[in-house]
């Protein structure tokens, strides 16, 4: 990322992308969490609270090493564990409840995959078949045929799996490669030898998109705008264009609103009903009432009553407070 801060406070949509995994755990009820931290872990503090737990991890082992981290946590316990990794903030809760329904309803079931067709596979871990349907084995990209190279599903380093038998299994993991770490993917192969069946739940290719670079955040970003953009206009808000309309996670509006083109609506903004948000007006935790005009101005931290006319460019600087039917010109 070519930064001081760590990648997942990085921000998608006006949420860190530690944020966006965390939630939809949450919405998913998984509500028992456990991070794997290593430098900077303060800023993931920071954002995630108390209310979570967090493990450090001295040494970056591989991916088996970081969950093995969280082994103390899981002992005795029945259920599932999910697994996620933090850099991933499209997953969905509608794709966790999934997986864990696929494998509540197959108790024959050690894991589910969640697994992804995606445009082009070159580079990810290929998920290979069993004619039943079930995961016979993950293959690398580098160790994959030219036959299984032409496999479009693939791993997207999002797992269930029954909690007792992931313990077995991290137990088992060996460092005998290469790169001489631990890998998640090695408790699959594992799980199957031992005799247990391994399942995938495929979703949407964006829900598993992570992000290593700025380029990728950018990505992301782009991705999460326009589920963003789609709720609010499923909600009876008029977007005149989409692809010059950026509006953060937590900003609501209101039935009959129209945002023109270039708006940027940020914060925790909350815009009324039948109010027109006109071309290159930007808004951060402004409260807008009813019936109200805002037109290519900037407004911050302040409080528009109803039936007000804004702009054009007007700047209403913060603690502002503009009771109703006022009018503010350049």
């Amino acid at each position: 990322m070519r930064s001081k801060h760590s990648k997942v406070v990085h921000q998608v949509a006006g949420k860190p992308i530690i944020q966006w995994v965390a939630d939809a755990l949450c919405q998913a009820g998984c509500t028992e969490q456990v991070y794997i931290v290593g430098e900077k872990q303060e800023e993931i503090r920071n954002i995630l609270g108390e209310s979570v737990a967090y493990v450090f991890q001295e040494q970056r082992l591989g991916t088996g090493h970081a969950v093995m981290q969280a082994a103390p946590f899981l002992e005795g316990r029945s259920g599932y564990t999910v697994v996620l990794p933090g850099d991933s903030p499209m997953v969905s809760a509608d794709t966790i409840n999934e997986a864990l329904k696929i494998a509540s309803e197959n108790d024959d079931y050690a894991a589910v995959l969640i697994t992804a067709k995606a445009p082009n596979p070159a580079g990810y871990g290929r998920i290979i078949r069993n004619s039943d349907g079930s995961v016979a084995k993950i293959v690398e990209d580098r160790d994959a045929t030219d036959e299984e190279k032409k496999v479009d599903e693939i791993n997207s380093s999002m797992y269930v799996f029954k909690t007792s038998l992931l313990i077995s299994a991290l137990g088992r993991l060996s460092a005998t490669n290469a790169q001489h770490e631990y890998y998640l993917t090695d408790t699959i192969e594992i799980l199957i030898g031992d005799g247990y069946k391994v399942g995938a739940c495929v979703c949407d290719f964006e829900d598993t998109c992570g992000i290593n670079t700025r380029y990728q955040l950018m990505q992301a970003s782009q991705i999460m705008n326009r589920r963003i953009l789609r709720k609010h206009m499923d909600n009876g808000v008029q977007i005149i264009d989409a692809n010059s309309t950026w509006i953060h996670a937590g900003v609501e509006i209101g039935m009959d609103t129209i945002i023109l083109p270039g708006c940027t609506i940020i914060g925790n903004t909350v815009i009324g009903e039948d109010c027109i948000i006109g071309e290159n007006t930007r808004l951060d935790g402004v409260q807008v009432g009813n019936g109200t005009t805002i037109d290519s101005s900037i407004a911050s931290q302040c409080s528009i009553g109803d039936d007000c006319r804004i702009g054009p460019f007007a700047h209403i600087r913060p603690d502002t407070v503009i009771k109703d039917a006022v009018t503010i010109g350049a």
